[in-house]
């Protein structure tokens, strides 16, 4: 039997693999457009590879997959963090789970699970193409045939298409032939362009918990904020950016977001902390004061961004200030100018639209032995290695769909 995999990422490498140990002799090969097998893997979680997640945190997979939960769910149950753990542990990657829930190779070194997967494939027979760039990919009487831009035609009997994002709705013309429906893709995780030189001198200072908000909708996301010399970053921004990736992409990524410095604290809540603050403090300035979250120079920031003076003495401060401080600081408005990509890694929402597969095994409902895995299906995640875990669950279920339909056979 021969297997196509159209593309050498996370999802396509893992996906030869466990096909090659499945359905031991097949005829695997792995076309690739680029000079490398792996290459967004190795630059994944700033060159540690956040391979995938604890979940102990996660309310539900709604919280983190915002497109594509559903299935994710019920993939899951098939292949799960735990199982993504237990396989690259079986083959002697040792494994460290940060208190956030972001699981890491002990070795902080991404080019560790980068080298497990090209020494599994080579092992295995898996045989790697490199600069095959998919034209096209249509049916034929005994299979399919794919063209690529400057290399001859291959025949396959059944393809797999792991190609990933692509930033631009033309990266998936190769499957034009099929008549699939496309979700038109789009960025997401990115960080948020914000003007404002008093707010860019505070360049680097990091929030541990706030939430963010866009304003107009109901979305919400929490986590730390980081402050740039461009604007704002850090988790709670790029969950934003992720749950709100079309609606920012709708209004060319101009928007008003919410900032509450105080997480999940309301107004009022604030307001009692601050009065708090002032009855044990009335003789100090309020810039000498600062609240256990903020630095003073942040501090300082939203100061003045509430209108009162840092040099007046806490027990100056009245009632109708203090509520005006906890509403700014609770509902802190910022003007979204543009998007940032965030460092090497690009992740887009759309692609491949779900109603084109079958959720048990995500072989193309019109098209018999063509599948799809990873990123380049309309599923996509915040950060914290969910993501990568999308692309190992959804590798796993193709090929063990593959191995058990040609058992059947």
């Amino acid at each position: 039997m021969r297997i196509a995999v159209i593309g050498a990422g996370a999802a396509g490498c893992f996906a030869a693999v466990n096909i090659a140990r499945m359905l031991p002799g097949s005829r695997i090969t792995i076309y690739e457009s680029g000079k490398k097998t792996l290459a967004k893997v190795a630059v994944t979680g700033g060159g540690r590879c956040n391979l995938t997640n604890s979940f102990n945190a996660v309310k539900s997979t709604e919280a983190v997959y915002p497109r594509g939960a559903r299935l994710m769910k019920r993939l899951m149950h098939v292949f799960s963090h735990r199982d993504t753990m237990r396989w690259f542990e079986n083959e002697g990657v040792r494994l460290v789970t940060q208190d956030d829930g972001c699981v890491f190779p002990a070795s902080q070194d991404a080019m560790e699970i980068v080298g497990t997967l090209r020494t599994l494939a080579r092992l295995n027979g898996v045989n790697v193409r490199l600069q095959h760039r998919a034209e096209s990919v249509r049916r034929t009487q005994n299979g399919y045939a794919i063209t690529f831009t400057q290399q001859p035609e291959e025949e396959a009997d059944i393809v797999v298409v792991t190609t990933g994002g692509s930033p631009k709705a033309g990266g998936l013309r190769f499957l034009d032939p099929l008549n699939l429906d496309i979700v038109a893709p789009v960025p997401s995780l990115f960080s948020m362009n914000i003007g404002g030189d008093d707010l860019h001198r505070l360049a680097g200072t990091v929030v541990k918990n706030v939430t963010a908000g866009l304003a107009g909708t109901k979305i919400r996301t929490g986590g730390p904020l980081l402050i740039t010399h461009w604007g704002m970053s850090g988790p709670a921004i790029l969950k934003l950016s992720a749950f709100a990736a079309r609606t920012l992409n709708e209004n060319a990524y101009t928007a008003d977001i919410i900032i509450n410095w105080f997480g999940d604290m309301r107004d009022c809540q604030v307001a009692e902390l601050l009065e708090t603050t002032a009855a044990g403090h009335p003789q100090k300035m309020l810039q000498s004061v600062t609240p256990e979250q903020f630095n003073s120079r942040l501090w300082n920031f939203l100061l003045h961004e509430c209108g009162i003076n840092g040099n007046q003495r806490w027990a100056e401060l009245g009632k109708k200030s203090i509520n005006r401080m906890a509403a700014t600081l609770t509902a802190h408005t910022f003007r979204v100018t543009g998007k940032c990509r965030w460092k090497e890694e690009f992740v887009t929402c759309g692609g491949v639209a779900l109603t084109n597969v079958s959720p048990s095994t995500l072989e193309a409902r019109e098209h018999p032995g063509l599948y799809f895995a990873g990123e380049v299906l309309d599923i996509d995640a915040v950060t914290g290695g969910f993501n990568l875990q999308a692309a190992w669950t959804t590798a796993y279920v193709v090929a063990k769909s593959i191995s058990e339909k040609k058992n059947n056979i």
